[in-house]
Order: structure tokens, then sequence, then C-alpha cells
């Protein structure tokens, strides 16, 4: 396997992902194609880790602590889409016309 392969593979993530995200109107469905993309963002990185750097441990770190990130930003995200849909009643993005109260 080589670098091309992996960023080809990697922009391709990226690449569904924004479509998801853009094209869906469920707020679960675009927290989706969100980690879609940091998924492709992250594999890109990894493979230019592994090929340029000869596995340092700096991008092993870069790798953690990214993984990390995306989870905390799911844990988040799916706790606002409840409290949307408990205040709400709403599960579609055109359903909100304003998030102030």
């Amino acid at each position: 396997m080589t670098l091309v392969s992996v960023l080809v593979v990697a922009s391709g993530l990226i690449g569904i992902g924004l479509y998801g995200a853009l094209s869906q109107q469920s707020f679960v469905m675009l927290m989706m194609g969100l980690e879609l993309m940091l998924n492709g963002v992250l594999l890109a990185v990894i493979g230019f880790w592994a090929f340029s750097l000869g596995g340092m441990p700096e991008g092993q770190l870069l790798a953690i602590l990214v993984m990390a990130v995306m989870a905390v930003e799911m844990a988040v995200g799916f706790a606002l889409v409840v409290a949307v849909y408990r205040k709400r009643q709403a599960d579609m993005t055109e359903g909100l016309d304003l998030l102030k109260n």
C-alpha cells in the first residue's frame, strides 16, 4: 500500500462525509457526515505519519488526540440533539427556526 492509495481513500471519506453533512436534514445523519470527514482527516494524518516520519511516536499521539476529539464531539453533539428534541420535538434541521430559547 502506498501513500497515494491511502490519500485517495482518505479523500473519498472526506468527500462522502461532506456530501452526507450537506445533503441530509436529520441531525444524526449530519453528525455521521462530520464523523466521516474527521475519519478521513485522521486517515490522511496517519498515512503521512507512517510514510514520511517512519513511525515516530508523535504521529501516534496526534492520532490518539484526534480520536479523543472525535469522541467528545459526538458526545456533545448527541447531547445537543437530545436537548433540542426534548425542547422543540424536532428531529430535522428544517424544523428549527430559532435556537435562542
